[in-house]
Parts: C-alpha cells; structure tokens; sequence
C-alpha cells in the first residue's frame, strides 16, 4: 500500500469511491447515510480536488481488491452538490453546502468578516446595542471599525459605550447571539443575494454610454417592453441627481473629485448646473463656471464616464446612510 493511500483518511476514501461509482449509485448510497454522514462526506469531496487514476485504483482496490483501472476524477463543490440534490430537498442541500463553502469561515464569526460590512451594517442598525457589541467584539478590528463607521451616529455610541464596558461575555449568552445570527441572518444571506435581474440589467445599463444604452434598450423594446419599462425604473442616471436635496448635494460635493465634477457638469444643462452652483460657496461657484469654460469641446464618451464616476460616489453614500436617493426615474438625456 503506497504511503499516499495510508496518510488518506476514511472520509476522504469515501469521496473518492463515491466519485468513481458515478451519480445514480452515489445518489442510492447517499440516500442510506445519516445526516453527520453525509456532511462530513460532502465535506471531504468538496475537497478533494484532482485524483490520478493510480489513486482511484488503489483506493477501490482497497475496497473490493478487484475493481481495475478507473480514469481520473474532480472531486468539486459542484459534482458534490449533484449528488446530494438526487437525494435531498433544494433548501437541506443549500445548508450543507453553505456550511462547507460558504461565506469563507469555519465558525460564525470566521463568516461574518467576510459579509460585505454594508449589508452586515445594515441588519446590525436593528438589533439591540449590546448584541451589536458581542458581534464586533468578536469579528476583525477592521472589519469592525468599517461596520460601526455606517452604523447611525446615535446608536454607534451605544454601542462603543458597551464595547467600553463589556467583560467577558458568557458562553451561554454568545451561543444565544451565533444562534440568532444563524437564524436570521447567515440563512437568509443568500436568499436576500438573490438579486431581481431587473435590478443587475439596470446597474450594467447605467455602466453603458448613451448610444450603447438607447440602442440596447430599444432592441429589448421590441423583444419585451415591459422588461425594457422595468429596468428604466430601476435605472439612476446623473439627471436623477435633481432629486438630492441640499444636504444631499452638497455631501455628494465634498466626495467626488473635482476634475470629474467639472467634466460630468460639462455635459450637463444649465438647470442641472445651477443646482450644483447653488450649493457651493460663491467663489467655488465661480472657480467651477471659470473651469468648465475652459474644458473647451469634449467627448461624449468622457462627459458619460465622469457622470458615471458622480452616479457612482452618490450611490455609495446612499449605501452608507450619508444621503437619501429618492425612488424612480427621470429618463430624459442630455443632448
């Protein structure tokens, strides 16, 4: 027996064979096992990766001393995922793969850093401040500091005051907090991923420059105009700036460069121009008219991609709770 096979562990065998029997008898032997079987077996074909044929056949050797050469085998999250849905219900073998590939981490904390820190913000502003306290206590110094930085002024102070305060929190109480967190939050984080496609169309439309946008867009008329009415609603464009107030625009002032500001402006109308100018001090008024003078002619393609840059900035802000994005579209282009 090579000295590859013997440092080979049992479950890591398993997957191998399981893999080599193919689908249909995988699927039988699956539907056989208890549920911590199938979870540490679904672990170790997951990650598994490439097998030479020499290992297959040694490996079914060592289970039937007659199965002959066999060819090389992946064993993947997606060969494994094939399997466990021949024998399981969609939303089991959803949390068994979530458990063993996703979001990155071996505890629920290892998870929560790698939870995009808007969207853990976000589901954190509503729970209470001491558990908000356990969870950025227990996740990166990093990953925290970006999470208590969207969090609302009022509440953040909450919560460092009992950051400041906390001892040791104890085990039953953590395991009450990684509970909830399971419950509520890590089981629902793929459902609230799922993104409406009208949604992710209109974000690659508003990447596009206006001819690319018209053109794609009256072609999807024609195939299916209310998709095409859909992700117009959906789309915000630098024209839909008009709804910002005036704390809106002028936090949206102080975070977009100025060479951007002066060449998305460029392109703009007067009425959207003047709004810009009405939020700014007098002398940077007219340092921008001054600068935007000077631009002479430029291209379309550069006026779009600096709007972009500004549509862009605003959305981040709106995502960090700085600014309030009205709903809806004004669709009119500028010319």
């Amino acid at each position: 027996m090579s000295e590859t096979l013997i440092r080979l562990r049992g479950p890591q065998k398993a997957a191998i064979l399981m893999l080599t029997l193919g689908e249909e008898l995988s699927a039988q032997m699956f539907s056989r096992m208890q549920e911590d079987e199938i979870r540490d077996l679904s672990h170790a074909m997951a990650q598994l990766g490439s097998v030479s044929a020499a290992m297959v056949e040694a490996v079914c050797d060592e289970f039937s001393g007659q199965l002959g050469q066999a060819g090389q085998i992946v064993g993947s999250f997606e060969t494994t995922e094939r399997l466990l849905l021949k024998t399981m219900p969609q939303e089991r073998v959803n949390q068994i793969m979530e458990e063993i590939r996703g979001p990155a981490g071996r505890t629920m904390w290892d998870k929560l850093g790698n939870v995009n820190e808007t969207v853990l913000a976000n589901y954190l502003k509503n729970e209470y401040p001491q558990t908000v306290a356990v969870v950025l206590s227990k996740v990166k110094p990093d990953h925290a500091a970006r999470v208590l930085s969207m969090l609302p002024d009022g509440f953040a102070m909450e919560v460092v005051m009992r950051m400041l305060r906390m001892e040791n929190v104890q085990k039953e109480a953590l395991e009450g907090v990684e509970r909830t967190l399971k419950m509520e939050f890590m089981s629902n984080l793929a459902r609230t991923q799922r993104r409406d496609p009208h949604e992710m169309m209109a974000e690659i439309f508003n990447g596009l420059d206006r001819q690319a946008e018209g053109r794609i867009l009256a072609a999807l008329e024609e195939r299916n105009r209310e998709a095409a009415e859909r992700i117009r609603s959906l789309m915000f464009t630098f024209e839909d700036l008009k709804r910002l107030d005036n704390t809106g625009l002028q936090t949206l002032l102080r975070g977009v460069e100025k060479d951007r500001l002066t060449l998305a402006l460029k392109g703009a109308g007067e009425e959207m121009r003047e709004m810009f100018f009405r939020n700014m001090t007098e002398r940077a008024a007219k340092l921008l008219r001054d600068d935007i003078a000077a631009l002479g002619p430029v291209r379309l393609k550069d006026v779009d991609e600096a709007q972009a840059a500004v549509v862009i900035a605003a959305k981040e802000l709106a995502a960090q709770g700085q600014i309030q994005l009205s709903e809806g579209k004004n669709d009119q282009f500028v010319e």
